[in-house]
């Protein structure tokens, strides 16, 4: 009967019953994501109509849209923070800061990539159309903190993956793959969304940070429905992240997906699930005593499991696969170390972190790429022999990846690490840097083994497999390793142009290491 009443009370009402306000837009915020969009769209309107596979001509207006964002975004930082679209998008130079990263990796993938598809003869032009939507949904998850507009980044992310992830149609790794990445982001989904339905049952919003007014009201036994809320979240966007027990479908599909994918996924895919979780955990600070004992047994096992089975592969991407699981563990103690230090505007260690691991990943991976030939490829570390004798500046640039991968001076692995283990030790998670280091000697095994697979001459019984690389390759692959190196040496300037706080380093300015 009390509906009723409110129904018929607002049919008594003067208002008009459509009569509604449009919340305002700040077109600058937005334009990142309508650039990248749109360059996506004309990118598969000239592969419909193109008379031949001639692919150069989207590589070209991917590259210009993907520059066009990167000003786009760029021009945001320094900016006051603010947000617009009534909440659910937000500016600041935390969010613009990965949003780069996101353009970053996405356009040295699609520099290296057109000579991949060629040799391993999928040249399907869909595959520059879907890569662009697929990282404009990662640009949405950078900036939101709203549940239903992180939702729908997340489903234009993954989407886009899961058909990027079988183009390899004829071989039956590449399809096994997809479907794997399907079912399992499928559930991992559910689980979000259903997380997301409790937390909205519990507050009444799609705002993130009226979760953490609520918890503080503790309205009519709210608290349970935001426990369970979060915990179904945090289990989603793990999946996502690739934490250990969530990350069973992370070397598969590393290993049957097309190397470039894999590249992508490793970077992108990785940042825009950080990006989310950190908006999350942040604005549900309040609340940790509840997510802080489980994300940090999830940082020891995902760090601890990813070394410790990347020992035993065989296959240099499925090494890289379990590389990336640790990564995702060492970037979990950043995130926490963070938020326990009160980093809630964006810690610098996070960017850093993530541009370091996903331009080295990246770099290792457009080498790896090298080994499709003739349609297929063997990326067993077998087939990465000869390659110093065969070609020389790619097996030195592999080895610098490498070293970075593993956390030696002067790459900006180490200073990524050294950033996190710094913030831990200030959060009084002194015991957690110590399973970070000691995880990181684990792995000197096989990122050694990486590299010297790199020096070992081929032999007759076992040629080189690795094909000729053309120029776009070799200049993804120096790009990388200038980058690497580059915000190694100078950290101080890049923090300054991303308007993000400056890290000391044993007490100096890292600028003195210039």
């Amino acid at each position: 009967m009390r509906g009723f009443a409110s129904q018929t009370n607002w049919r008594n009402q003067s208002l008009k019953p459509f009569d509604f306000a449009f919340p305002e837009l700040n077109a600058a915020a937005l334009l990142p994501l309508a650039i990248l969009a749109i360059t996506g769209i004309l990118a598969l309107i000239i592969e419909m109509i193109s008379p031949k596979r001639d692919n150069n001509l989207i590589v070209g207006i991917s590259i210009f849209g993907l520059f066009a964002t990167a000003v786009s975004i760029f021009t945001q930082i320094g900016n006051p923070a603010y947000t617009t679209g009534a909440g659910m998008i937000i500016s600041d130079s935390f969010g613009s800061a990965l949003q780069l990263i996101v353009v970053v990796a996405t356009s040295i993938t699609v520099l290296f990539s057109e000579s991949y598809l060629r040799e391993k003869r999928i040249p399907f032009g869909e595959f520059y159309p879907l890569l662009l939507w697929s990282a404009t949904g990662a640009l949405i998850m950078c900036v939101t903190t709203n549940l239903l507009m992180l939702f729908i980044g997340l489903e234009i992310l993954s989407v886009a993956l899961y058909v990027l992830a079988g183009l390899s149609r004829s071989e039956e790794k590449s399809e096994e793959s997809a479907l794997k990445y399907f079912l399992l982001g499928a559930f991992a989904s559910g689980f979000l969304l259903y997380g997301i339905a409790l937390l909205y049952g519990a507050t009444g919003s799609l705002q993130i940070e009226n979760v953490r007014l609520a918890w503080v009201q503790n309205a009519e036994g709210s608290r349970i429905l935001i426990g369970f809320g979060l915990g179904l979240m945090l289990i989603g966007l793990s999946f996502k992240a690739s934490f250990v027990p969530f990350h069973q479908w992370t070397p598969d599909v590393y290993q049957g997906a097309p190397t470039n994918v894999t590249a992508f996924m490793a970077s992108v895919s990785k940042v825009a699930a950080v990006a989310a979780l950190w908006r999350v955990l942040s604005e549900t600070s309040n609340v940790q005593a509840i997510w802080m004992p489980a994300l940090t047994v999830l940082a020891v096992l995902t760090m601890t499991v990813g070394n410790l089975v990347a020992l035993v592969q065989k296959d240099v991407k499925r090494t890289l696969g379990y590389s990336s699981i640790s990564h995702a563990g060492y970037i979990l103690v950043g995130v926490l170390a963070g938020i326990k230090n009160h980093s809630l505007n964006g810690s610098a260690t996070i960017p850093y972190y993530l541009l370091s691991y996903s331009i080295m990943t990246i770099g290792a991976f457009a080498i790896v790429s090298l080994v499709a030939k003739r349609g297929s490829e063997n990326t067993r570390f077998e087939s990465l022999h000869g390659l110093w004798k065969k070609s020389p500046f790619l097996a030195v640039l592999l080895i610098i990846f490498v070293a970075s991968l593993l956390g030696m001076p002067p790459t900006s692995g180490f200073l990524a690490k050294f950033y996190i283990f710094q913030d831990a030790v200030r959060a009084d998670m002194g015991w957690l840097a110590l399973v970070l280091a000691l995880n990181s000697a684990i792995s000197v095994y096989y990122y050694l083994g990486i590299a010297y697979a790199a020096t070992v001459p081929d032999t007759e019984d076992a040629p080189l497999a690795i094909v000729t690389p053309s120029v776009s390759v070799k200049v993804a692959c120096a790009l990388c390793a200038v980058i690497v190196i580059g915000i190694g040496l100078f950290v101080s300037p890049l923090m300054d142009s991303l308007n993000l706080p400056n890290q000391n380093v044993g007490g100096f300015e890292t600028s003195a290491m210039k």
